[in-house]
């Protein structure tokens, strides 16, 4: 009995499919098929081939020579943008950190606050930014994991973390995509790009030296690329991790290779990105991370990064919005 189950498992993996009239003759009932014999079944370009009975017929592709092509841009080529992309910002934020110290409000702080962002924002905010970390973290393991981690860690722990990862990927890209649009949604009237965004870029947006303060509206230049670099971003991460969920509605192998290198490749840019982003509203600038912490901001902090819209809030508002610090 266990040498005709093992006999017809051979043949359903290995059987050459009637479909397929340019493979070379290889018979898998035979006791053994060597590696090499599967090979030369290839013969110019060809694919190996195994009889199935499900409905999708890319199940029966058991060797496909064009996979090789992706599998070394999976390994060599992703593996260098990764790598590239995050760990260069990272040097070059150090870098910058080194020269130019932490942004500090010149006039000091005043001790008043403004409202700057309500609940339902810092809510939109946070989820996008938590979710995206899991989801950038989970996903750098698949790129670079490997190489990483699983010398540090060994196979048992790398294997745990991979597995939760992977269900982590998977579910909390929902609760990215839902918080994305809510972002969109909600701030996307005061990111539309106009010509105050030109003298911020021409002045560096104060960054690079002290007692610059271009105007600003609520959101200055420099945050609206962050903005549209996420909009944009993490809706190609959303559309093309759908087709990986689902590959099927991909199309053929080679459209879902091409969908997974883009999602690679973008997630690979917009963690640098927002790495970046991560540094200015943190060590990188005083009084910044008031903004989505509290929600509230100091009075001069805000009169210097964004001076026009303090205007706005003074006028529609007087006073009433701005009050002592407790």
């Amino acid at each position: 009995m266990k040498h005709l189950l093992a006999r017809a498992a051979l043949a359903l993996t290995l059987g050459l499919g009637a479909s397929a009239p340019a493979l070379a003759q290889v018979n898998p009932t035979e006791k053994s098929v060597s590696e090499d014999a599967l090979f030369q079944a290839l013969g110019s370009g060809d694919y190996v081939v195994g009889r199935i009975t499900i409905p999708d017929a890319n199940a029966g592709y058991l060797i496909k020579p064009d996979n090789k092509i992706w599998a070394a841009l999976q390994g060599d080529t992703l593996h260098m943008v990764s790598i590239v992309a995050i760990v260069g910002m990272i040097v070059l934020l150090a870098a910058f950190y080194m020269i130019r110290g932490k942004i500090r409000v010149d006039a000091g702080l005043s001790g008043r606050k403004i409202l700057r962002f309500n609940v339902i924002e810092r809510f939109a905010h946070w989820t996008l930014a938590s979710t995206f970390i899991i989801l950038a973290l989970s996903g750098l393991n698949i790129i670079i994991g490997k190489t990483v981690l699983l010398p540090v860690l060994g196979e048992a722990a790398f294997g745990t973390i991979s597995a939760w990862g992977k269900i982590a990927h998977n579910f909390l890209a929902w609760s990215f995509m839902v918080a994305l649009v809510m972002v969109l949604v909600l701030w996307i009237v005061h990111n539309i790009p106009n010509s105050v965004d030109l003298q911020w870029i021409q002045q560096g947006g104060g960054l690079l030296r002290k007692g610059v303060h271009p105007p600003a509206n609520k959101f200055n230049a420099g945050q609206k690329v962050i903005f549209w670099a996420v909009i944009l971003g993490g809706a190609a991460l959303s559309f093309t991790g759908f087709l990986l969920l689902f590959p099927a509605e991909a199309g053929t192998p080679a459209d879902w290779q091409f969908f997974q290198t883009i999602h690679a490749v973008t997630a690979a840019v917009l963690s640098a990105i927002i790495i970046a982003h991560i540094y200015i509203g943190s060590v990188g600038m005083e009084g910044a991370f008031d903004a989505m912490g509290s929600g509230e901001v100091d009075e001069n902090w805000a009169r210097e990064h964004h001076s026009l819209w303090v205007e706005e809030v003074k006028g529609s508002s007087g006073s009433a919005r701005a009050h002592p610090a407790e």
